[in-house]
């Protein structure tokens, strides 16, 4: 024999730590204060995982010696897990499952390793198995052992919910080549205010949708708004939710009263902070603070590129040690005057056929600052949001003309030609 107890003396002991608890709420009242309760709680909740780990494992044996569907009751295995596990007709059979089928593939042999060292959760584990599943085909190659270990890192240490967040990261660092930007934009076709529900109550419910750009912008312009307001040293007693719905209400209040104005500020402070191989040869992501508060998103190239063409920037270029090389001050690109005075030239959007009026534009880099493009009205033309993103999206150049008939921008709506632009402006430049 080589030590490892039986089926039947495992039952006994399980059967033992058992009736060790049974009765457990009548003899804690004889615990002295500080008596070591939350010790006892701590290893209560050891044992929990354990178990939950313990009955994924029968129910991945019983599913490989077919125990669950031969005989007279044959079941499916759901059913036999509730049937034998009674505590899960609740909830949670199915998932109890569908762990146990993920852990007999060999993609997921660090995952059940993590559950049976009682370090990550069964319900944890299932989030994890689910976004591995999803981003599998989504990584580049050799990637996948660094992505499972970021995953179950996230999952212990802020639980389901956390897993599902890293996503946005790992892509960044270990998807295929522009994986991040493509997902990024096809969020933004989902992106939708609807219309006003009522009831006649007074009261209107709206539902809105917003992608990672989106959320960034608004939680930033939130944040200061919908902070707790004491009043003359009295608690602030407004709940989280109606904080945030008056602040929204102010930010639509602001933006109808400045009309037709340029704002004093930069439309977003943007703190970018990346080594210097990224900045030198362009960036697969970036954690990003928008408004001076830090949002915790991470947004991909492109989109940092175009909030770049109307941002204060503070650039935060580390070495390959991760020390400070070089912290910049935050820098307007296009000042008030530079803006009124494309307002002039341009009168609204410069992308063909659009009419959207001038103070509903944004001031574009020709040349992007991220490849160090001039802050001049040469290299200055103003898009409409939808239009902005469009020319970041397929890489569209334009030119500023001049001629009889006056000044103009001018687009080449061939997809990719601002790469060729970068690559004539390359040849160009003397070695």
């Amino acid at each position: 024999m080589d030590g490892t107890p039986g089926l039947e003396e495992r039952r006994r002991g399980i059967a033992a730590a058992r009736a060790a608890l049974t009765g457990i709420a009548g003899s804690l009242w004889e615990a002295p204060s500080g008596g070591g309760l939350g010790e006892l709680l701590g290893e209560v909740d050891a044992l929990v995982a354990s178990c939950e780990a313990a009955r994924v494992a029968i129910v991945g044996e019983a599913i490989e010696r077919g125990d669950t569907c031969d005989g007279p009751q044959a079941l499916t295995v759901t059913q036999w897990v509730r049937h034998h596990a009674p505590c899960t007709r609740a909830g949670g059979a199915g998932q109890v499952v569908e762990v146990a089928v993920a852990f007999a593939k060999p993609v997921n042999v660090v995952v059940k390793d993590a559950v049976e060292a009682g370090r990550l959760p069964v319900r944890s584990a299932a989030v994890v198995v689910a976004e591995a599943d999803r981003l599998r085909p989504l990584l580049a190659p050799g990637a996948e052992p660094h992505v499972l270990e970021g995953l179950i890192d996230m999952a212990v240490a802020h639980g389901p919910r956390g897993c599902r967040m890293v996503r946005p990261a790992l892509l960044a660092r270990y998807g295929r080549e522009g994986q991040l930007q493509c997902e990024q934009d096809a969020a933004r076709r989902f992106v939708a205010l609807s219309q006003p529900m009522e009831d006649g109550t007074g009261i209107a419910e709206y539902r809105l949708v917003l992608d990672m750009e989106g959320k960034a912008v608004l939680e930033a312009a939130l944040g200061p708004l919908s902070a707790p307001k004491p009043v003359e040293g009295e608690r602030d007693l407004r709940g989280s939710d109606q904080r945030r719905g008056e602040a929204l209400v102010s930010l639509v209040k602001r933006a109808v009263e400045a009309g037709q104005a340029v704002g004093p500020n930069a439309k977003t402070q943007l703190v970018v902070t990346m080594d210097w191989e990224s900045l030198a040869s362009g960036v697969r992501g970036a954690g990003v603070t928008l408004g001076g508060s830090d949002t915790g998103t991470m947004l991909a190239p492109e989109t940092v590129r175009r909030l770049a063409c109307n941002a204060s920037v503070l650039p935060v270029v580390l070495g390959s040690a991760g020390e400070v090389l070089d912290q910049g001050r935050a820098v307007r690109f296009f000042t008030t005057a530079q803006t009124r005075r494309l307002w002039l030239r341009d009168g609204g959007c410069t992308y063909p056929g659009c009419s959207m009026p001038p103070h509903w534009a944004d001031a574009h880099h020709l040349v992007h600052w991220a490849d160090f493009g001039r802050s001049d009205l040469d290299n200055a033309a103003l898009l409409c949001e939808r239009h902005h993103t469009i020319v970041h999206q397929r890489r569209l150049a334009g030119n500023v003309v001049r001629d009889a008939v006056g000044e103009r921008v001018e687009w080449d709506l061939r997809r990719g030609g601002y790469d060729q632009l970068l690559a004539r402006r390359a040849a160009q430049e003397p070695a």
